[in-house]
């Protein structure tokens, strides 16, 4: 791959990760990977000498505003990023630059939280507004009444100043992280990844109850403006806010020199394991406010600054023993049992070996010694084993080759790593197939939880996907044995499953958890086909003529309606009344009003999510795409719409709000939402 496109796949790629973190709180890579990924692009980007487009994502901060825990707020000051570096050798020079155009310079070094980021304004010591990061530079969300019931926010200062605003840091302990989770599994709900994305989630929540139950914390870690009272310096405002009650860092160093800012840098580094929050890194500023304003700050980040970033914390530990799992494909997953280690400050003695070819990659046995990884909230994982501590004649582990729960024969399956079951009613696949069914991009059965799933499924109620559709002639039995609850929630959660039977069509392909189909094949298949009896005769070439099928996804479509397990299924839903044909909308595509077009959509809309813009786009016809290129036909651009806005303007795309969206059906004889 040459140069350019490396850039253009990183900035893809960061884009997206970003997207995951900061916006869906749900990212898919570690801190650590992405922070490599971004080096790579600023390497990248300085060595090709051409400019740096404004969206790349080494100039722009991370994550944009949204509307759900409150309304759009225009920021007062930004909130910019930091700096982040990775070694001594940068600290150095951040250090040596400051102090040769500032030889008075001193330099505070503090723990770098992993939280929320939120600012508080307080007007004559009032707290008067709280408000989220957002996209940094204009718009954040306001969430005031949501941080009115975090303990650590101060609601009235002790000495009142006309206006002060604070920077700080929404956050959870490791404890009450484990206490929500433990919660989330009662419930049968899906649990957090960790207690970054845990306190993100729950600040955003509409209900202040929620986030008062589920305890947030916060520190503050900047003074971003005042009126009325000035300091000279971090530490002298630091000082004046432990006065009025406010929490700031805990720990925090000045340092005068590059040799003492690094020994900072390592103290912080190895009390990290003892605290009761996460840390991501540790953070370099400059004390004195007179010479943070004359370094001044880029459109990213301030100059005065940085954020070193810890390597990956590694330690050995012994395999006491590899459990075996069975996934939803029916993917047997080998795990390893280890004597319990601390990594960044939590306690684990678990970790995927992900498949056969890994453990023979690094000889793994019962009684290894491995290395295990952990970078802040990432899960830990296996990077090697110690071959000097191995014991004498062992061979590396071998997965059986019949499944460990069902005991059918498992196969590896051709040009993969993946060793499956064949028994396609394996219970453990099984509860996992139901989980996919029922899930919100599914069949979208609302409170049907994996506690209540595992508790059918365990006293046979449910014996394959086409059995939830029958629960209702079992309502007496559920109700007297409290398997779902009591009568009113069995109740709701039958009439859940009644409304399903007219799902989409698109629905229950994904519900059918065929490998290698998501949300958009099973929407292609739909539109193409428009019923399940027409894909279950269409052959594989036929498949493969559907936008989003290729020939793998086509094989493993016809195997699936080949299978007559399957295929029995099938009936079954069909005498159960669920819907086999595709509604109007969905085959509405190749002759719809918007057909031929594609849209681009950013920013908040008045009174549609995006997804249910989207779905109303292509059920007249149009394709929505993630960017903005040449290719595309319209932007439909809402409030705070960023960088989309600004590349579509550069490119002459046409940019149109949802008014104009809904006058370009009409005018073509379109529907929107509310009509159908």
């Amino acid at each position: 791959m040459d140069t350019n496109a490396r850039i253009e796949e990183l900035r893809r790629l960061l884009k997206y990760h970003s997207d995951r973190y900061y916006n869906q709180d749900d990212p898919e890579i570690s801190d650590y990977d992405y922070d490599q990924l971004m080096q790579e692009l600023r390497r990248l980007e300085a060595a090709s000498g051409a400019p740096v487009p404004e969206d790349s994502p080494t100039r722009k901060i991370g994550g944009s505003a949204k509307r759900e825990a409150g309304v759009l707020v225009q920021h007062r000051n930004v909130m910019l990023s930091l700096q982040d570096v990775f070694s001594r050798e940068e600290v150095d020079a951040f250090v040596a630059d400051t102090l040769s155009r500032f030889p008075e310079a001193e330099f505070v070094v503090e723990t770098k939280i992993d939280g929320l980021s939120m600012s508080l304004r307080y007007e004559n010591g009032e707290l008067q507004l709280a408000e989220t990061r957002g996209d940094g530079i204009h718009f954040g969300e306001d969430v005031t009444q949501n941080a009115r019931v975090i303990p650590d926010v101060v609601q009235k200062l002790k000495e009142p100043a006309p206006y002060v605003e604070l920077r700080g840091e929404v956050y959870m302990t490791q404890a009450d992280f484990e206490k929500v989770n433990e919660q989330q599994e009662l419930l049968g709900k899906r649990t957090f990844a960790n207690p970054r994305n845990c306190a993100a989630g729950t600040l955003r929540q509409l209900d202040s109850a929620v986030v008062r139950e589920r305890g947030l914390s916060m520190f503050v870690f900047n003074i971003q403006e005042t009126q009325g009272i000035s300091f000279k310096t971090h530490t002298e405002g630091y000082a004046w806010l432990k006065k009025n009650g406010v929490k700031v860092i805990e720990e925090y160093i000045v340092c005068r020199t590059a040799d003492e800012v690094w020994q900072a840098i390592g103290k912080i580094g190895e009390s990290r394991g003892e605290l009761r929050y996460d840390i991501d890194g540790a953070v370099v500023k400059i004390n004195q406010f007179d010479i943070r304003a004359a370094m001044g700050a880029t459109s990213k980040v301030p100059r005065w600054a940085v954020a070193y970033k810890y390597p990956p914390e590694r330690k050995e530990t012994r395999v006491l023993n590899i459990e075996l799992s069975v996934g939803r494909t029916g993917k047997i997953v080998p795990t390893a049992e280890f004597e319990p280690i601390r990594l960044c400050g939590t306690t684990v003695s678990r970790a995927t070996l992900h498949n056969q070819d890994f453990i023979d990659k690094y000889h793994i046995c019962i009684g290894s010694t491995i290395v295990i990884e952990k970078s802040g909230e990432v899960i830990p994982k296996c990077v090697g084993e110690i071959a000097e501590k191995r014991p004498e004649g062992a061979q590396p582990f071998r997965i059986p080759p019949v499944c460990p729960v069902c005991g059918a024969p498992a196969v590896r399956q051709p040009d993969t790593a993946d060793i499956r079951c064949t028994n396609a009613n394996c219970p453990a696949q099984l509860e996992k197939h139901i989980i996919n069914f029922v899930a919100r991009d599914a069949m979208d059965i609302r409170g049907f939880g994996e506690v209540y799933i595992q508790e059918l499924v365990r006293q046979g109620y449910i014996g394959d996907i086409a059995d939830i559709f029958t629960l209702a002639g079992h309502r007496d039995e559920l109700i007297e044995k409290g398997i779902i609850g009591k009568e009113k929630n069995t109740d709701k959660l039958l009439e859940q499953i009644e409304k399903a039977k007219n799902a989409e069509l698109r629905r229950l392909i994904t519900g059918f958890g065929i490998a290698n189909i998501g949300k958009a094949g099973a929407r292609s298949l739909a539109a193409h086909f428009g019923s399940v009896d027409a894909i279950m005769a269409a052959d594989e070439e036929q498949l493969t003529e559907v936008p989003d099928v290729g020939g793998i996804s086509a094989k493993a479509i016809h195997d699936y309606f080949a299978d007559e397990t399957n295929r029995a299924i099938v009936e079954k839903l069909r005498a159960a009344g669920v819907r086999m044909t595709a509604a109007p909308s969905e085959t509405a595509a190749a002759d719809g009003p918007l057909a031929g077009l594609t849209f681009v959509i950013t920013g908040t809309l008045p009174d549609l999510s995006r997804e249910e813009a989207a779905e109303l786009i292509r059920g007249a016809g149009g394709k929505v795409s993630g960017s903005v290129s040449k290719k595309t036909d319209y932007l439909l651009s809402g409030e705070a719409a960023g960088s989309k806005l600004t590349k579509a303007q550069s490119l002459g795309v046409p940019v149109i709000d949802l008014d104009a969206l809904r006058a370009m059906l009409e005018k073509s004889g379109g529907q929107s939402p509310e009509e159908n």
